[in-house]
């Protein structure tokens, strides 16, 4: 375990000081300084519940990857991840929601962390949209294909198989739920709304013809970027999970830097589960786990749908999602057991 989660280790030592010395020059205090460890640990382990199933579906992508864009995602994907998702993403927010200047962006969360927390939620309604729609149609996607074999939940995963003849029928399922969200939401929200989601799908469909291009071509100059549609969908991907992992995190603390501290320690551990994954074949042997994975990814993006209406807490999000994988997991092992016995 020390050679996949040894980097983790380190960088959640090397964050949880840098939490507690955060909070010593914060409040100068020394239940001040345990406080902001204790919440820098808080939001690691709520960055991996809530990203488990994106380590999953990470390491089904890049079993399929040449060595090289693995590699490459591995290492700057992941600085993308922790220093996109979890710095620059909030930041750009502010930018946006409050037109200010970024300079601007980073002197309000170090000095006025309150008023950036409000700005951040304030911008919730067109991230839950855009987050729900993308991660409904990656998971719609994977579950309508007609050459799809293996079912795990029998009835509806067979049913939704058999839908995978007819074109673009995952599209018209998202534009349906997203039509009756709007319908729902005040007047004053559902533009916004619409529009989010609409561009969340938009951008699947995108990135999707844009990594079909990319990824297909024979060209000799093509064949380098091999790996790039891949990988650009993952970006996008670990993008929308984080989502909600952001969002949350404002409900534990308003201070841009811990949060950053904390979600960055979760990332690292989905990175290291990600190589195990891959290295050790694990979706081969365990049968469901795939299945759970995208069923985790399916009830996320309608918790994010449902956001836009009521609260949703993070730990009910972060157990759904467990929940799936584990009863993936059980029944991979059943299955194992079975097929050995029967041999």
């Amino acid at each position: 375990m020390l050679r996949y989660f040894g980097w983790a280790y380190g960088v959640t030592l090397l964050g949880l000081i840098l939490a507690f010395w955060l909070g010593w020059t914060y409040s100068g205090t020394l239940s001040g300084a345990l406080g902001f460890l204790m919440i820098g640990a808080i939001l690691a382990v709520l960055e991996i519940s809530l990203s488990f199933d994106n380590a999953i579906v990470n390491a089904n992508k890049l079993e399929k990857m040449s060595p090289v864009w693995r590699r490459r995602f591995l290492t700057w994907g992941i600085v993308i991840a922790v220093f996109g998702m979890r710095i620059l993403f909030p930041l750009l927010v502010v930018v946006v929601a409050a037109q200010i200047n970024p300079l601007e962006a980073i002197r309000l969360a170090a000095t006025e962390p309150a008023r950036y927390a409000e700005i951040i939620n304030g911008a919730h309604l067109s991230i839950a949209a855009f987050g729900g729609a993308f991660l409904m149609m990656v998971s719609l996607s994977w579950f309508i294909d007609a050459e799809k074999e293996v079912d795990w939940i029998q009835g509806i995963e067979a049913m939704m198989r058999k839908f995978g003849a007819v074109r673009g029928v995952e599209i018209a399922i998202v534009l349906l739920l997203v039509l009756v969200f709007s319908m729902v939401l005040p007047p004053a929200e559902s533009g916004t709304f619409l529009f989010a989601a609409i561009f969340g799908i938009v951008t699947f469909l995108a990135v999707e013809i844009l990594g079909h291009v990319l990824d297909s071509s024979d060209t000799a100059d093509q064949v380098a970027k091999g790996g790039l549609g891949a990988f650009l969908y993952l970006e996008v991907l670990d993008a929308s999970f984080s989502f909600d992992g952001v969002i949350g995190a404002f409900a534990l603390t308003q201070n841009l830097f811990l949060i950053a501290i904390g979600l960055g320690i979760g990332a690292m551990y989905v990175r290291s589960m990600t190589i195990m994954l891959v290295e050790r074949k694990t979706l081969a042997e365990f049968r469901y786990l795939e299945h759970g994975a995208f069923w985790s990814i399916l009830i996320l993006s309608v918790i994010m749908f449902a956001q836009t209406l009521v609260h949703v807490p993070e730990v009910i999000t972060g157990l759904l999602g467990a929940g799936f994988i584990g009863l993936s997991l059980m029944s991979s092992l059943r299955h194992n057991r079975l097929h050995s016995s029967g041999q």
